[in-house]
């Protein structure tokens, strides 16, 4: 059904028809006199000759007959007739010049359905569903309110609608107390606002130039003057939406009251949000009044559950009588006789009444009163006054009647976390068991991060909160695009395409960790104890929740509450092993073993890393504000950091690899950059402060991230500022170094003591105190040359001789003992210089240099001279060489970090110099296997040996981009031969074309062969360059005589 269709199906208009004099007095005119028709009007307000005769013809006289009353009742059931509404669309407001306002409007009747109301409202006009309405009550005529108060009301009013996504109802008048709320719209409002918020209830009948609105979805443009001598208002141009009651009458007021309430109650019976069960909160806000405000007031207070009520003293009548009387009777205090006179007084000054009709209002002002704890009185004069925005949501909450947690929901449904800090969250609140957690889990899943702070930092603790149950629902919240991208990375993680309505296990997430993080990394969730633990945990979950239900059918005691909440108390619990090289598979019944316990009788088992699965979960579902606030929680702000980039920098490229759009593509880059920016700024604070422990932090090991460094997240990311920062650098440069002084012409220094080892004693080596920050080696520990080192020969020396000072010891012993001591030390120290000299990376690098190039010489040699039968003594050096090179590079896959031998491979793969590698080996180990048999395979594998050597000669390219020179050129060439590859691409398609046409031409009776894919690039491959091949172009096909000065020749053609 269209929009048009169903608006007129469901909405209409009211008539008048039939003609009730509004008048009692007898004419004795003639029937139909052309002056009855003009001059007399109808009890719905119209004339005579206003009104519809479509079912009924005029009345021939306005006199009574005989027998006849003298006038019946009027009334809309019987008197007025329903049709389809006949005016909606859009006002333009054309007296606004400075902004544009426009606003949706319909004509409805004074009967319509609120249920049909709030689906236009929310479907048809896209309305946002409303977490709080404020219903607003005052004055219909102009009225003075003094700067402060109306400072006051506006700035609240507009500030409170803002910060809680609430709907503002007024009766959309440009007169009285909603003409201040569209200037208060227009002031302090935004766009959002004025196009969604702020909603017009307005009489038909008393609409100026309300003919003008009438037109099925139109366009209407709207001119508010306003006709001084006319008893009618124009529509406030700064209202979002009017919904325009229409009652059968003309020019009177009153009909929307009843309309509007009714309008009200329904919308109190909406959910304030999906996951809480809290209904949408009404607060009345009266500014100013008249008599009938008094009565609407009571209404108000009087509801069950009641509406709470915010007045606001100084605006005028009826709210400064019930400001004054709110504060006369405090404590349950009565009236004086003479307060209680001096009272009906104002009432009749500020009403214009006389007593008995004050002495009626008094009794209502009473009745108010009754009701006093719903009412708040807002005095903008008084010093003590909290801002009006926080006095209109904090009297939402105290007056109506709700729950501690009731009031926690509807803070949380505002996100006003200073509301709750201030009115909720006090000192003395008691709380039910687990409102709070619930509260906590709310505040994640709708995003509230001001709550989540507010929570922690009122004693929840995330240890006890976080569940299995809880972080699965957390990864299951539906976020429209986060939750599908989700869905995808699981995808692509699992290779295999997810059900509809699929629930992501913490299983699934720890593939999509690994999947982003990539390399070695290796998931707690995906490791081999957690996912048993996991598996025992659904099985005895399972069965726990099947005897549970059958005992509890069989008592008929299956409580609503305990739905859903099947892993609610069940947690997991890791032991730290913080001193252990490589995490290994803790066997079952040993101390490490993650147990589970289903029963709520067992002391709850935590959650591993608490705040870092918070933490990746808010990454993974692009929620970057809670991410940065848990970033600033929990322990290793560097590692998260660099995690956050890595895993939002590879989520980036998989936007762009994906059918996303663009701008998540490019959201995720800026959420990279962000914590790496992070990352950066601790990492230079840190080494400011210190720069020892810096650089150690940058190479600690992280247990909770897979035993990887800050170091290794950061080159995996590509965080280049991270990696040129001087921490890094000054640490790069020490664990190149490792032990020796960087001085000048070091490599020079290097391959002189690899020729002449005994110059290695000649080197300056670095102390323990500069090498402290860098990672010790396990060989390093076992040699027991740490502690040597740090125990000088003449420190020795001396501590002996004082000892045996001490102890009255011979002096002919002395002297032997001092002469073995520092004979000793001083053999331990040459020991360990030549150790650390050769275990030093650039050492190694330098040795193994020097080694591959004598290698690559021996190669040339072999390939160069010509194969005898058996291999010669270079031959058995180059295989021994690369026999040893395959023996490292199967060593290497074995030792990495995976444990399923496909996934050792993958990561080993993925690395180019480790493919080529592999295939330099193969291609050698072919050769050989073929040069030990005759020809032609000798010669095959001779051949063999002669490609095989392209690939070792291309490795030196990986030795030379150590050097700080060449690097970067070498870098350079790589990106620009990978970005050449569609250049290339383009130049293979045009050679393409014109060889083929090409060899067609020339060629039309070729037989098919393989070699046709040859000739038909070859020559055109080389023209490119120039070559034309001219001695083979045909000059002449045909002979024809030729005379030239006097001579016969002859030519071809």
């Amino acid at each position: 059904m269209s929009r048009k269709s169903w608006i007129e199906e469901t909405f209409f208009r009211r008539e008048c028809v039939k003609f009730i004099p509004s008048s009692r007095d007898l004419h004795r005119c003639i029937p139909v006199c052309q002056v009855c028709q003009n001059l007399i009007r109808c009890c719905c307000g119209r004339l005579m000759g206003e009104h519809s005769w479509e079912e009924s013809s005029p009345p021939i006289s306005l006199c009574p007959g005989p027998g006849q009353d003298v006038a019946e009742d009027w009334s809309i059931e019987l008197h007025t007739k329903a049709s389809p509404t006949n005016a909606y669309g859009i006002i333009d407001f054309e007296d606004t010049a400075t902004r544009v306002c426009r606003a949706k409007y319909v004509r409805v009747a004074v009967d319509s359905k609120a249920e049909a109301l709030l689906q236009l409202m929310l479907r048809e006009w896209q309305m946002e569903r409303p977490k709080l309405l404020l219903t607003i009550q005052g004055g219909s005529e102009n009225f003075t309110l003094p700067p402060k108060v109306k400072q006051a009301f506006s700035k609240g009013l507009i500030t409170a609608a803002l910060s809680t996504g609430a709907w503002i109802l007024t009766d959309g008048i440009n007169t009285g107390v909603s003409k201040y709320v569209g200037e208060a719209v227009k002031i302090f409002g935004g766009h959002d606002l004025r196009k969604r918020n702020t909603v017009g209830i307005t009489p038909w009948g008393v609409i100026d130039n309300n003919m003008e609105l009438i037109g099925r979805d139109v366009f209407r443009p709207y001119q508010p003057l306003g006709n001084p001598l006319s008893k009618r208002v124009c529509l406030n141009g700064f209202h979002s939406h009017f919904l325009l009651v229409d009652d059968g009458t003309l020019g009177k007021h009153g009909c929307q009251q009843g309309f509007r309430k009714k309008l009200e109650k329904h919308i109190q019976l909406q959910k304030i949000h999906p996951r809480l069960n809290q209904g949408v909160p009404v607060v009345c806000v009266v500014v100013e009044g008249g008599p009938a405000i008094v009565s609407t007031v009571l209404d108000y207070v009087s509801n069950v559950p009641p509406v709470p009520v915010l007045v606001f003293e100084g605006s005028g009548r009826a709210a400064d009588l019930l400001a004054f009387l709110h504060k006369q009777t405090a404590a349950d205090r009565e009236l004086d006789a003479d307060i209680k006179d001096d009272f009906l007084i104002r009432i009749g000054d500020a009403f214009g009444v006389d007593r008995v009709e004050a002495s009626h209002l008094y009794s209502l002002f009473q009745q108010c009163m009754d009701h006093r704890q719903s009412i708040t009185i807002f005095d903008s004069e008084s010093e003590d006054q909290t801002a009006p925005d926080a006095a209109i949501l904090t009297a939402t909450l105290k007056g109506t009647k709700a729950s501690p947690a009731e009031q926690l929901s509807m803070a949380l449904a505002w996100d006003r976390a200073d509301i709750a800090q201030k009115d909720v969250l006090v000192y003395g609140q008691h709380w039910q068991v687990g409102s709070l957690e619930q509260a906590m889990l709310d505040a994640l899943v709708m995003d509230r991060v001001g709550f989540v702070k507010l929570l922690i930092d009122n004693g929840m603790t995330m240890c006890r909160f976080l569940t299995v149950d809880r972080l699965e629902e957390l990864y299951n919240t539906h976020q429209g695009q986060a939750d599908r991208f989700l869905h995808h990375l699981v995808e692509d993680a699992k290779q295999t395409s997810l059900p509809i309505g699929y629930r992501l296990s913490l299983i699934d997430i720890g593939l999509v960790i690994e999947y982003l993080i990539g390399g070695a990394y290796r998931s707690t969730y995906t490791r081999k104890h957690f996912r048993a633990a996991y598996s025992r945990l659904q099985d005895k979950q399972g069965r726990w929740n099947s005897s549970a239900s059958l005992s509890k059918q069989r008592r008929g005691l299956i409580p609503s509450s305990s739905r859903g909440r099947s892993l609610q108390d069940l947690q997991f619990f890791r032991t730290a092993q913080p001193y252990k090289c490589k995490e290994q598979d803790v066997s079952p019944g040993s101390s490490g073993e993650i147990t589970l316990s289903p029963g709520l009788d067992d002391a709850p088992l935590l959650v591993p890393f608490n705040f870092n699965d918070l933490f990746v979960w808010a990454v993974l579902q692009q929620r970057q504000q809670m991410a940065l606030f848990l970033w600033q929680h929990g322990e290793e702000a560097l590692a998260r950091a660099t995690v956050a980039c890595k895993l939002y920098r590879s989520m980036a490229f998989e936007a762009r690899q994906s059918s996303f759009d663009d701008n998540i593509a490019e959201r995720f880059k800026a959420y990279s950059l962000e914590f790496g920016q992070l990352a950066v700024d601790v990492l230079d604070c840190a080494f400011r402060q210190n720069e020892q422990m810096a650089m150690k932090l940058l190479t600690s090991e992280m247990e909770a991230w897979s035993h990887f460094t800050c170091l290794q997240m950061a080159v995996s990311s590509c965080h280049r500022p991270f990696v040129s920062h001087s921490c890094t650098q000054t640490l790069l440069t020490d664990l190149w170094t490792g032990p020796l002084n960087m001085t000048k012409s070091l490599f020079l220094k290097i391959i002189l003591s690899l020729l002449l080892p005994p110059s290695i004693l000649l080197l300056e080596f670095k102390s323990k105190a500069e090498m402290c920050h860098v990672p010790q080696s396990h060989e390093a520990m076992l040699f027991g040359l740490d502690s040597v080192k740090s125990a000088p020969a003449h420190e020795g020396t001396d501590r002996t001789g004082s000892q045996d000072a001490e102890r009255g010891q011979g002096k002919c012993l002395g002297p032997v003992s001092e002469t073995v001591s520092s004979m000793t030390m001083q053999c331990l120290s040459w020991i360990t210089r030549i150790y650390e000299f050769y275990t030093a990376p650039v050492v190694k690098f330098w040795f193994h240099t020097m080694f591959y190039l004598a290698f690559l010489m021996l190669f040339s040699y072999v390939i160069l001279v010509k194969m005898e039968d058996r291999p010669s003594v270079q031959e058995w050096l180059v295989i021994a060489y690369i026999l040893s090179t395959a023996v490292e590079k199967t060593r290497e896959v074995l030792m990495s970090e995976p444990r399923k031998l496909r996934h050792k491979l993958k990561i080993w793969f993925s690395e180019y110099w480790n493919l080529s590698d592999f295939i330099a080996i193969l291609l050698f180990l072919a050769g050989l296997a073929m040069r030990w048999h005759v020809d032609p395979y000798r010669t095959a594998g001779r051949i063999a040996y002669c490609l095989d050597i392209i690939f070792w000669f291309i490795r030196v390219t990986d030795l030379l981009a150590v050097n700080q020179h060449a690097g970067p050129y070498l870098t350079m060439i790589t990106k620009m031969t990978t970005n050449m590859f569609f250049i290339v691409v383009m130049m293979a398609i045009v050679l393409l074309s014109f060889g083929v046409s090409r060899k067609a031409i020339l060629s039309p009776d070729e037989e098919p062969s393989w070699s046709l894919a040859r000739d038909v690039v070859f020559q055109p491959y080389w023209m490119i360059y120039g070559e034309v091949y001219e001695s083979e172009i045909d000059r002449c096909l045909y002979v024809l005589p030729v005379y030239h000065h006097g001579q016969h020749s002859h030519c071809l053609f």
